[in-house]
């Protein structure tokens, strides 16, 4: 394997760090709850809390990352992330594992971000938008399998062996990171301070082709955790499929963003980042109007939402990799604040539409459907508007 092809698959496995970290312990909140004689709605707050470690941690290692450097925060977040991931392994009470599981994602936030950070250091914009898709087809495949690996885990001996399995993992890259990834930010490049590290925060939103690339992506993603959150009651509920069928249909989704990832990647070199960003927000518009369509008039029932939202998935990696690319190159000394307002926002637009999508339900699929629709048009107009700021003038600002 060439160095570049390792420094790939090591930065891929830390950015699957906070979707492996949740995907594997689901299937055993039962065993969970049992165990620690709690009720499985009280285990659902482990989620909760590792969700707000994530975007609390995001927020600081990127600013602070532009001031210190990648590597020691990377590796200080990464040891974080293996005592967390140790106490979840002992916790005597779901009051342990929900204060554990937080200062697990304020560890696991680091390796998110910063393996972002490291990528665009090192390359230019068309090689970092190859590589973020790369990394995010490698972060799918992670999600699709952790499900499966968490319920064979649980069964070898138990839910603790979860937690076991990341402490190896998270190790295991603690000591790749220590013996071959070195400093990928030069001392010159680095802030003056500490405040001015945060500051950074505002001089992005002051960007307005910052503000559109950053809604493009929120927007994208927004509308995959509206149909995370609302999927399970309209496919299994209204549409009447089986947990097993619903399983399937799901992981058609992950193998949409697997494939389009895999697409842009190959051709994104050819056609720059602008112009397949610009063919996935047309793409993400055009099945939102399609699942609005099918919503409103029931036409093609299942069928015709599932190929919607295929294609509507499939793209977000798309747009996620190639707006973040993006978003770096036009603050290539605050590439780890970038990354990091990136990523939270996406994470609270993200929330925004499940409530949204909640609060509108009213048994039947037309919510799910308007909700991810509006944020398929959304990102496309956000898109349009950063077309409207030349990069060259936003980048010579930064």
């Amino acid at each position: 394997m060439n160095p570049r092809a390792r420094l790939i698959v090591l930065l891929s496995s830390l950015t699957a760090f906070g979707p492996f970290s949740i995907d594997t312990y689901l299937p055993s909140f039962p065993q969970i709850a049992e165990d620690l004689s709690t009720s499985t709605a009280q285990v659902q707050h482990t989620i909760s809390a590792f969700l707000a470690g994530l975007c609390l941690g995001m927020l600081c290692y990127g600013p602070l990352s532009d001031r210190y450097g990648r590597r020691p925060l990377l590796l200080g977040s990464l040891v974080l992330y293996a005592a967390a991931t140790l106490g979840c392994l002992f916790a005597g009470s779901v009051e342990q594992l929900i204060a554990w599981r937080f200062f697990q994602a304020l560890g696991g936030a680091g390796a998110l971000v910063l393996a972002r950070a490291v990528a665009r250091d090192m390359v230019g914009l068309v090689e970092a938008a190859k590589v973020l898709s790369w990394m995010h087809v490698l972060t799918m495949m992670a999600t699709l399998v952790a499900p499966m690996i968490g319920t064979w885990l649980v069964l070898i001996q138990g839910w603790r062996t979860i937690f076991a399995t990341l402490f190896i993992l998270s190790s295991l890259c603690l000591l790749l990171v220590t013996l071959t990834l070195k400093e990928s930010l030069p001392i010159q490049d680095r802030g003056a301070s500490v405040a001015a590290a945060f500051a950074a925060y505002l001089a992005i939103a002051r960007q307005p082709r910052a503000v559109a690339l950053i809604l493009c992506m929120a927007l994208g993603f927004g509308g995959m955790f509206a149909f995370i959150t609302a999927s399970p009651f309209v496919y299994v509920v209204y549409f009447g499929a089986s947990p097993r069928v619903f399983s399937a249909l799901f992981a058609l989704n992950i193998l949409g963003i697997i494939l389009v990832t895999f697409i842009n990647a190959r051709w994104v070199g050819r056609y720059g980042p602008q112009r397949m960003l610009g063919v996935g927000a047309v793409l993400v518009s055009g099945a939102g109007l399609g699942l609005m369509l099918v919503g409103y008039t029931e036409w093609g029932g299942l069928a015709s939402i599932v190929c919607c939202m295929a294609l509507y998935m499939g793209v977000t990696g798309l747009i996620g990799a190639n707006c973040m690319a993006s978003l770096m190159t036009l603050f290539p000394r605050r590439a780890g604040a970038s990354v990091a307002l990136g990523i939270s926002v996406q994470f609270a637009t993200g929330a925004l539409a499940s409530v949204w999508v909640s609060e509108l339900a009213d048994g039947t699929a037309w919510p799910m459907c308007l909700v991810v629709g509006c944020c398929g048009l959304g990102s496309l107009v956000a898109y349009a508007v950063s077309r409207r700021l030349p990069a060259r003038a936003v980048a010579m600002q930064a």
